[in-house]
């Protein structure tokens, strides 16, 4: 346990330190240093030395999930950064390309841009409201990792694209707006990583909440990776008791407190120190959730997927969501399509038991909301997928069963055609949803 309680993290300056990237094809290595310039990188030891399977590199997953390869960038952009690279170009030049390609990857998707909330004439771009009960919150001494996915679709958070970057440290005009909108139950706390953070920064941000005026806020969520990518924080950091006292004082308060963990592999599962992790953060009566995206050469099989849920129903959490990789960044190398995702889900879904059903999937975080795909069926001689909204900017779409024409290839929900020859799909028809398209800060359920 104590042999990883200092955090060591690598990133493009000194990946080289880990001592298997010796053993690594040249090929590797090279697609480390050049798609790394693009999307974000940075791992550590624990992750190094206690999930990777260096024998399986670099099929090994939780290698995948960490460090870049060549083919998740498109051809035609590697070999323009690598020729710049070998070409010795000044570092200006190098920086315009890369920027150029990282605006071609769509780093904002799902419409992001229109959830960010207005405080009078203050747009509080630290914050997102999509749905009318639920607010997330970047505070930007959180957004960072302790390492980063290569799926992310918040990568932008990383790579120095101010413009895309969602982060506010004035935890005041995050109140002020708590007041006004009462409607407003749950709290997400998301990045990067919430609990990079300090125990007393996170706790600065928190406390307010548990006074009698926030008593609307019923729910605080935390949205991390940091009991898959570094289960320390909860056991060996200087402040690990200090964290769980925080956890304990939400829950005392009489509020629910729900870490949201992210897991995309049963390995990420399996070591004394996550058990440790989530030992002692369910012994504070907070809960944990778990979720994760389908992902090609991660955990594209019905087998993986039964054996996490039961792996983190064993370990006392809760399976919540499983989503569709979304299309931003290196998608087309995770993409798996919508069929087959709901292939993978049900198949995994019918093999375990009720207690593992709680996880809902696979689902779509799109501008309209989180759209869920039921199914393929065929009605009428037609074949149709089958979906409906978990959540909707309007709360009234939520629940109510739509259909897309059968696409085979499709692995978005913007790839997809209303089906029955209707031009619009149901929502489409609603003319406040238009209003998305002329006023970014627009929100339906004002």
């Amino acid at each position: 346990m104590n042999k990883h309680k200092t955090l060591h993290s690598f990133t493009l300056h000194n990946y080289r330190e880990i001592p298997q990237i010796a053993g690594l094809s040249q090929e590797s290595i090279e697609a480390i240093e050049v798609v790394g310039r693009v999307l974000p990188f940075k791992t550590n030891n624990y992750v190094v030395d206690e999930l990777i399977n260096w024998d399986n590199v670099p099929d090994d997953p939780i290698f995948t999930l960490n460090f870049p390869r060549k083919a998740m960038l498109e051809k035609t952009y590697y070999n323009r950064v690598l020729k710049l690279m070998e070409a010795g170009e000044p570092s200006g030049k190098l920086k315009e390309e890369i920027n150029a390609i990282r605006l071609c990857l769509n780093p904002n998707p799902a419409g992001q841009e229109h959830n960010v909330p207005m405080l009078g004439d203050i747009k509080l771009k630290g914050m997102q409201h999509k749905y009318r009960e639920t607010v997330l919150f970047f505070p930007s001494q959180g957004q960072t990792c302790h390492a980063f996915c290569t799926f992310c679709f918040r990568w932008p958070q990383f790579s120095g694209m101010s413009g895309y970057k969602f982060a506010m440290n004035e935890t005041e005009k995050l109140l002020n707006y708590l007041r006004i909108h009462r409607h407003v139950t749950d709290i997400l706390f998301t990045g990067g990583d919430p609990m990079t953070m300090s125990a007393s920064i996170l706790e600065a941000y928190l406390v307010p909440l548990l006074s009698p005026e926030f008593e609307h806020v019923r729910t605080v969520r935390i949205g991390t990776k940091s009991l898959a990518y570094w289960p320390y924080r909860y056991l060996t950091d200087p402040d690990a008791d200090d964290i769980l006292r925080l956890f304990e004082k939400i829950v005392a308060s009489g509020k629910n407190l729900a870490i949201q963990a992210h897991f995309n592999h049963p390995v990420e599962l399996s070591t004394d120190a996550v058990k440790s992790a989530i030992r002692r953060i369910r012994n504070t009566g907070a809960q944990i959730r778990t979720q994760s995206p389908m992902l090609r050469y991660i955990n594209d099989s019905w087998e993986t997927w039964a054996q996490m849920w039961r792996k983190q129903v064993d370990l006392g959490c809760i399976p919540y969501y499983a989503f569709v990789a979304r299309d931003t960044g290196a998608k087309h190398f995770f993409e798996i399509p919508l069929e087959r995702c709901w292939n993978i889900f049900r198949k995994a879904y019918s093999s375990v038991s009720g207690v593992c059903r709680t996880v809902r999937g696979p689902s779509m975080s799109d501008t309209p909301g989180k759209i869920q795909l039921l199914g393929v069926t065929e009605i009428k001689g037609e074949k149709v997928f089958v979906l409906r909204f978990l959540q909707g900017r309007n709360p009234r779409w939520v629940d109510i069963p739509f259909f897309a024409e059968y696409d085979p290839k499709a692995t978005w929900f913007n790839q997809l055609k209303p089906a029955f020859g209707e031009k619009e799909f149901f929502f489409e028809k609603d003319k406040e949803y238009v209003g998305l398209n002329k006023d970014s800060s627009f929100q339906l359920f004002e």
